[in-house]
């Protein structure tokens, strides 16, 4: 279980982030979709990742580190709150560095053994979301990872969310709101963080 977490450092690029010093997961999706107010209910601390009611507010890339437990075992990881796709009012010039330099730091980092793909439950085909998943599949590693979380799943009915997890095998349906599949969530992360593989 994760125990606390505190924020570590924020970084625009590669070059500037800190050095590995243990397993890491990369939080990434659409701008809006949760990813700060998912990493804080995760980390149990509600003004931990700054969130924000502006789209693509979050330039930079957030890092916190977290000390976890199973069993008797202690342990440390990794949060990476990446920038959000799209939304962000800025320059086409502006976007194009940011791109780059969010595209080096997920294919270089290589300490990066998860990576969690946030996306809207009600909006699960926008082409956003599409290219993400097909960019991630493009450069997974061996010994990388990546799942599919949809947030905010109190919005939808029960045969929606069935219909949902049919058609996305191996998903995970939350929401902060309700703290519903929170407990799922993080056990899987802290199983594929040790190499359990048990979700």
């Amino acid at each position: 279980m994760i125990l606390n977490a505190k924020f570590l450092v924020s970084a625009s690029k590669i070059d500037n982030a800190p050095e590995p010093i243990c397993t890491e997961i990369a939080f990434l999706g659409r701008s809006n979709v949760g990813k700060s107010s998912l990493i804080n209910t995760l980390c149990k601390n509600k003004n931990l990742a700054k969130s924000s009611s502006t789209p693509g507010k979050t330039q930079l890339i957030n890092f916190f580190e977290l000390n976890c437990k199973r069993q008797e075992e202690k342990f440390k990881l990794i949060f990476i709150d990446l920038p959000g796709f799209g939304y962000a009012k800025v320059s086409k010039k502006t976007k194009e560095i940011w791109n780059k330099n969010l595209d080096e730091f997920l294919k270089e980092r290589t300490s990066i053994k998860l990576f969690i793909h946030l996306v809207d439950s009600r909006h699960e085909k926008l082409d956003i979301d599409l290219n993400l998943d097909e960019y991630l599949n493009s450069f997974l590693r061996a010994d990388q990872k990546k799942i599919t979380v949809f947030t905010k799943c109190d919005k939808l009915n029960q045969s929606q969310k069935t219909k949902l997890l049919n058609a996305n095998k191996n998903a995970i349906l939350i929401s902060n709101l309700k703290k519903q599949g929170i407990e799922k969530l993080e056990q899987v992360i802290i199983n594929e963080s040790l190499g359990l593989n048990e979700n």
